[in-house]
């Protein structure tokens, strides 16, 4: 199996040696994951959050979350980007998917469309990175996503960090923080089968 923290860090080593601090866009699911994800990146790379989640189960939780995400950033003098919430994203992405157990096909086209979207928009404004912190839940499969991101860089030119944000205590640290900054913490990723 596959050490993505190591490669993270092997890609902090090289630029660190070259004096060099990359810009990234990082994907971000909700504040509380991106909290030890900022943690760990702030100080070897430019970080910017992405904050593009079609898959909410509704658009006040969308907000909900959005809002959080960007009071996070805004304490922690991040800046950000965010969409609008458009959820005919993924029901078109995963027509068909409904049925499909958590963790399985529906989730890795999901995780595909929220990449791609972070991907072009990294592309699109000149970023030498995308990646994204979904990696820091121990419900989300850190080959799944990283084999998807390494897809992603292929088809559009732009550099994906691999990463496994859950190593080195990143989700304990998550919730840590959670509770240091008061953030809202869900029990489910937002989508509607995954209640």
């Amino acid at each position: 199996m596959e050490n993505f923290n190591l490669q993270m860090e092997k890609i902090i080593a090289s630029h660190k040696t070259r004096g060099e601090k990359p810009k990234l866009l990082l994907h971000s699911c909700c504040a509380p994951c991106s909290s030890s994800c900022i943690e760990r990146l702030k100080d070897d790379f430019e970080v910017v959050i992405y904050y593009y989640n079609p898959n909410m189960d509704s658009e006040q939780e969308y907000q909900t979350r959005k809002d959080e995400q960007i009071r996070l950033c805004k304490v922690l003098g991040i800046n950000y980007m965010t969409e609008e919430y458009l959820k005919e994203d993924f029901y078109s992405a995963v027509l068909g998917l409904e049925n499909e157990k958590e963790g399985g096909k529906r989730c890795a086209v999901c995780f595909n469309l929220r990449l791609e979207k972070t991907a072009l928009k990294a592309k699109e404004l000149g970023y030498d990175y995308f990646a994204t912190t979904l990696s820091v839940s121990p419900l989300k499969n850190a080959q799944t996503l990283n084999s998807i991101g390494k897809g992603l860089e292929n088809k559009h030119g732009i550099k994906y960090l691999p990463s496994d944000f859950k190593k080195k205590g990143g989700y304990i640290r998550s919730i840590e923080l959670s509770k240091e900054y008061k953030l809202y913490r869900q029990n489910y990723c937002g989508c509607e089968f995954s209640k």
